[in-house]
C-alpha cells in the first residue's frame, strides 16, 4: 500500500508588504514599505477611514466639508441647502 502524505496548509496568508520593502509609503516622512495604494498598512487604514487629505470617495466641494458626494458635487446637506430653497421659491 502507498503511504498517504499529508501536506500542511497554512491557515493564514503571509502579511508581507508589496515591493519587497524596496518602495516606501508615499506619505512624507514615512519610511515603512507600502502595502496598498502606495500607503503602508498604517496610512492605508487612515485612508480607508477618510483621515488622509486624498479621500477614498469624491467629497463635497464646500470648504472644510469632507462628506461623500450625493449629487452635483455636494453632500446631502449642502445639496438640500442649495437646491431645495430654489424649488420652494
Amino acid at each position: 500500500m502507498a503511504e498517504a502524505t499529508q501536506t500542511k496548509k497554512s491557515t493564514h496568508w503571509p502579511r508581507t508588504a508589496k515591493g519587497n520593502g524596496k518602495k516606501a509609503c508615499t506619505v512624507e516622512g514615512c519610511k515603512r514599505p507600502y502595502r496598498a495604494k502606495n500607503y503602508c498598512f498604517f496610512h492605508y487604514k487612515q485612508w480607508r477611514q477618510g483621515d488622509l487629505p486624498h479621500s477614498r470617495y469624491r467629497v463635497c466641494s464646500k470648504p472644510e466639508c469632507r462628506i461623500k458626494v450625493l449629487k452635483g458635487g455636494l453632500c446631502e446637506k449642502h445639496y438640500a441647502e442649495t437646491y431645495k430653497k430654489d424649488a420652494a421659491a
